[in-house]
């Protein structure tokens, strides 16, 4: 067992013995939960102390975890109860759920986002469940007279061996109140788990299925009034003015009015970047009289002379790739000088468009804001910074806003940025009523906040032999540098240096699923292959023959790089068994694997025979993410980001003319449908017991460069603009 300090003194253990049932409530942070069966609903307590953020265990031996962690569909609200419920030795039937609402005094990183909940939540996680179990073992030894080192734990029943006690954790539940929180506990050895690593189903399955409220656009409350938004046609345009009094007449409309998000002055969070600061607000007594009203307001906009650029132009990019950073992100050895004694030089440039986050669920919140309080209700990723704004922007403290949190209908980054939080609540205070504002699809995807559009272009030089001896990258995105100058190649070749530039334009942009690595991963596992060709070397090989050099004679301080080579080279191998990959199999196949969100995925893809753009057949797909909490869930995981990648990459565009978007539903931007996903897919799972790193993200990025890569094969193109679809290369060669 692992012996840990609890660091969590006897103060944070908030415990109240005034529970009318007698339980024992344990206070921590990251925490999610699971929900209650009908057996476990009508065998309840006669009464639970309801607390933010706490661990109870009932009278009767049920245990309640409070979720403050927002779920997006990533399962948290399944694997992070699995993770308490094993250290406090409870049987899973026995774990039951309510959804916190934001508590920054009790919680830490309310927060979903970056594959982090439960890397950041485990050692806490486990802690909480291992320090209940050890004060209900005191309790229990103080009753029977015994040493609480003699006292096993199993299902949540404590027994004496010897003596033959034994009692249920809500016997003893009352009696742990007075013991002391133990400076430290000991935690399980991984090889004695029985919750962690087995599947789980979706505790919230049957709601979802069914069709249960539980989503931001269920929420209805007594005397609700809905409000819509109109925003400008064009990024870098600004307010002139409407025929707003026609508009309120119409059946049903309460008001029409222009506002401003973010007036002068206001201090913002990082997750009020994106959308537009000056909006108009239609508010009215449904959906469809505002959206009729929507329809017959005219608004007049013009252009806004401070404006950044405001539409993105290939060109741009293009000649910042030309430019050279006055200081490198990255520099190990003489690239020029290397190049000069190349045997082969391989040079490609890569580029993708801007993408929509398009979430099923579109951009909604609620909001009550009266002159003593903020009530808001709703899917955010980021309720404890935003928070902080709905705060300035009201004008009121931040104790007196209440953000509780729904689940959502997707977020893939989009709801890390809150101003349509902000928008509600402004305009449930001008209306001194109750508001739900809602988006229609047309007004998210048309106002941001998008995937960056990127260009980034490769140089490699090879000796005479097919070693590699040069790389040079350089890259640009909107609003973002792209470029990770400490992964992969870095510490694998004697010369390299790695280059990022920005151009900022006022096209919101922001997170998409795996910020960066999405594009970044698919261009340089692409042009891997390319120089593998080059060197007539077979590609998993080569990264192999690269990976062993940063093992075994890295170049340079293997402390500045970001990955572990023997765990990147460790899933290419793994990949490499689980598809046969060197069999002749008739089929064309593509590899690919990328580390990101601290963890290793390598990927094969194989296409089916014939068109323009082959469908996928199977995908091999290796992962180490260290140890895997809900495998059935995991897996869940690792084949959305591949299609999530295979999907946008082949098919998905944001276009701007005179910044307007040109694409504002499905009917012009294009999606992976049904009939496109792969056939079939495999995942396997590296196990080596290192405790959790991400995995809501980590599979999108390599996918891209995998389809590609078996696209090269299956057509003899190379393929070097997204999307694939729209990408015409000649054949090589």
């Amino acid at each position: 067992m692992t012996l840990v300090k609890t660091k969590i003194g006897r103060r944070a253990f908030i415990r109240n013995t005034g529970l009318a049932s007698g339980g024992l409530v344990i206070g921590f942070s990251w925490l999610a939960s699971c929900k209650m069966t009908p057996e476990q609903v009508n065998n309840l307590p006669k009464e639970w102390f309801d607390l933010n953020g706490f661990l109870k265990v009932g009278d009767n031996g049920l245990v309640t975890i409070m979720s403050p962690n927002p779920e997006i569909g990533q399962n948290v609200k399944t694997s992070m109860p699995m993770i308490v419920a094993e250290e406090l030795d409870i049987a899973w039937k026995d774990v039951i759920v309510e959804q916190a609402p934001l508590n920054t005094d009790i919680f830490t990183r309310q927060l979903a986002g970056g594959s982090q909940s439960i890397r950041q939540g485990w050692e806490s996680l486990r802690m909480a469940g291992a320090t209940a179990k050890q004060m209900l073992k005191e309790a229990a030894a103080q009753a029977w007279n015994v040493s609480a080192d003699e006292i096993t734990t199993k299902d949540g029943v404590l027994t004496h061996e010897a003596s033959g006690n034994s009692a249920g954790y809500g016997e003893m539940a009352s009696a742990a109140t007075s013991i002391e929180v133990p400076e430290e506990v000991q935690l399980k050895d991984n090889g004695t788990f029985s919750i962690i690593g087995t599947d789980k189903k979706n505790v919230d399955g049957p709601k979802l299925v069914t069709g249960k409220p539980l989503f931001g656009l269920d929420v209805y409350k007594e005397g609700m009034l809905t409000a819509m938004i109109v925003h400008p046609p064009a990024f870098g345009m600004k307010y002139k003015g409407m025929n707003a009094d026609a508009v309120k007449s119409m059946p049903g409309i309460k008001d029409v009015f222009h506002f401003e998000v973010y007036p002068e002055g206001i201090e913002k969070q990082w997750s009020d970047q994106g959308g537009i600061s000056e909006l108009v607000a239609i508010v009215g007594n449904s959906t469809w009289e505002c959206m009729q009203a929507k329809k017959a307001l005219e608004v007049e906009w013009e252009q806004d002379s401070t404006a950044e650029s405001t539409s993105y132009h290939e060109e741009e990019l293009t000649a910042l790739l030309e430019k050279p950073t006055e200081t490198p992100a990255r520099k190990d050895g003489d690239v020029n000088a290397a190049f000069a004694k190349a045997a082969k030089i391989v040079e490609s440039t890569y580029s993708a468009p801007y993408l929509a986050h398009n979430t099923m669920e579109p951009m909604n919140f609620f909001a009550h804001v009266t002159p003593e309080k903020a009530e808001l209700l709703g899917p955010i990723q980021t309720p404890e910074f935003t928070e902080k704004t709905v705060a300035a922007r009201l004008g009121m403290p931040v104790e007196k806003i209440d953000i509780m949190m729904t689940r959502m209908g997707g977020g893939f980054g989009r709801r890390l940025y809150g101003p349509f939080v902000i928008e509600a609540a402004v305009i449930s205070q001008k209306m001194n009523a109750p508001v739900k504002l809602v988006y229609s699809r047309e007004d998210d995807m048309t106002q941001g906040t998008y995937r960056p559009s990127y260009k980034v272009k490769f140089k490699a030089g090879l000796d005479d032999k097919g070693n590699l001896i040069a790389w040079h990258v350089r890259g640009a995105g909107t609003n973002d540098d792209l470029i990770f100058e400490n992964r992969f190649p870095a510490g694998a070749v004697d010369n390299y240096l790695a280059e990022k530039h920005s151009l900022q334009t006022n096209v919101t942009t922001g997170a998409w699923r795996a910020p960066r690595s999405n594009f970044i991963a698919g261009a340089e596992q692409a042009f891997i292959d390319e120089v593998a060709e080059a060197a007539g070397k077979d590609p998993l090989d080569f990264r192999l023959e690269l990976f062993d050099r940063a093992i075994n004679n890295p170049v340079g301080d293997p402390e500045s790089n970001d990955y572990d080579p023997a765990r990147y080279a460790g899933v290419l191998k793994l990949v490499k068994e689980k598809a046969n990959w060197g069999t002749d199999t008739g089929k064309a196949r593509g590899v690919a694997a990328y580390y990101c969100h601290n963890s290793y995925v390598a990927q094969v893809i194989e296409l089916e025979d014939g068109g323009d753009i082959p469908r996928v057949d199977n995908i091999w797909c290796a992962v180490d993410c260290g140890i895997v909490i809900n495998p059935l869930a995991a897996k869940n995981q690792i084949e959305g980001g591949m299609i999530d990648g295979i999907g946008h990459s082949t098919y998905s565009a944001m276009t701007f003319k005179d910044g307007k978007p040109e694409q504002s539903n499905f009917d012009t931007y294009r999606l992976i449908r049904h009939s496109e996903a792969p056939k079939n897919i495999e995942v396997h799972f590296v196990d080596n017991g290192i405790d959790p790193t991400g995995l809501g993200e980590p599979s999108l990025p390599p996918a891209i460069a995998a389809l590609s890569n078996a696209l090269y094969k299956a057509t003899g193109r190379r393929y070097y603009k997204q999307p694939f679809i729209n990408d015409k290369p000649p054949l090589v060669g």
